[in-house]
């Protein structure tokens, strides 16, 4: 086992964004905004941002026989992440989602998950090679939860650390929990987990103990420009955010968990390791589009010099 590779298991979509000044209310056409089409999907994202930021990464997941899977896998290869054991849905389209950006950076998205939702078990122990040589498995919930459960159990009784992204927001259940080694949710994914309005500092801590009690070993809480609230053995606390003008904050979630995963396979501690996966996220909110907006390293370690 590879302890400093990391394995992303999770779904490949193909963005179609349309930027404009608000959302259309129900029944309502707005003319005008700018089109463009982008890759996506929250695995597939976080696999950029694990390897723009320093990682070594590999993928799994399922497209369709069609070219937006052919395209999207094409991509991943090009940043150099391994899609050798992605699986083909002969049936199911690639995945899709239809975004609207409004003049503020806020997004709203309607996904089709597709064959990113026929993922199995079966598909898992078909991509065994990968699963068995990496050290860090990274996971979120656009893919079966059934799914999600069964890589977490594999990965934790091999001594895997077990990151999980709990978005798109869903009820979990303890058996998953127990095998996580750290939780990403935001605020609201945190409430859904635990019935804990999450507003503040204070409120996060009685969130993050909840989860604790289920078996989560550290639990980060984003919150926005409000940064991250953290909870593991060692520290307990908040890690603020950048103030930064938003132009689109659509993989700014993602960007942290890659980021984040990127500098937690190189050793570094976790607090550092935060810092670095906000401002990573801080840089992606500027930019518009989801791969397209995530930072490299070199990036991300100028930024911090330049914001210390």
């Amino acid at each position: 086992m590879n302890r400093n590779k990391i394995l992303v298991i999770g779904s490949s979509n193909t963005d179609m964004v349309i930027k404009t000044q608000k959302f259309p209310a129900p029944g309502e056409t707005i003319l005008g905004g700018d089109f463009f089409m982008t890759q996506g999907g929250k695995g597939a994202n976080q696999a950029v941002a694990a390897k723009r930021c320093g990682g070594t990464v590999a993928f799994v997941g399922k497209i369709g026989n069609d070219i937006f899977g052919s395209k999207a896998m094409q991509h991943l290869e090009e940043e150099g992440i391994s899609t050798r054991l992605v699986a083909t849905d002969p049936v199911k389209p690639s995945g899709v989602a239809m975004i609207m950006v409004d003049g503020k950076g806020e997004n709203s998205i309607i996904v089709a998950d597709s064959s990113n939702g026929s993922l199995s078990p079966e598909d898992i122990d078909r991509a065994a090679p990968e699963l068995e040589t990496a050290g860090i498995i990274l996971l979120q919930l656009e893919i079966p939860i059934d799914t999600v459960t069964y890589v977490a159990e594999r990965a934790a009784q091999s001594g895997k650390t077990v990151i999980l992204n709990p978005a798109p927001a869903a009820q979990l259940p303890d058996t998953l929990l127990k095998n996580v080694s750290l939780l990403i949710p935001n605020e609201n994914e945190a409430a859904q987990l635990t019935g804990v309005k999450v507003t503040d500092a204070a409120s996060a801590e009685k969130a993050a103990l909840a989860l604790k009690k289920k078996g989560v070993k550290t639990i980060v809480i984003t919150m926005g420009s409000a940064g991250a609230f953290v909870l593991d053995d060692n520290f307990s606390g908040m890690i603020p955010s950048y103030q930064v003008e938003v132009v689109d904050s659509k993989a700014a979630g993602d960007t942290f968990c890659g980021a984040l995963a990127a500098e937690i396979s190189r050793g570094r501690d976790l607090k550092e390791a935060l810092r670095f996966a906000t401002a990573a996220a801080a840089i992606s909110v500027t930019r518009m589009g989801a791969q397209p907006s995530i930072p490299v390293e070199n990036e991300v370690r100028e930024f911090l010099r330049q914001n210390r």
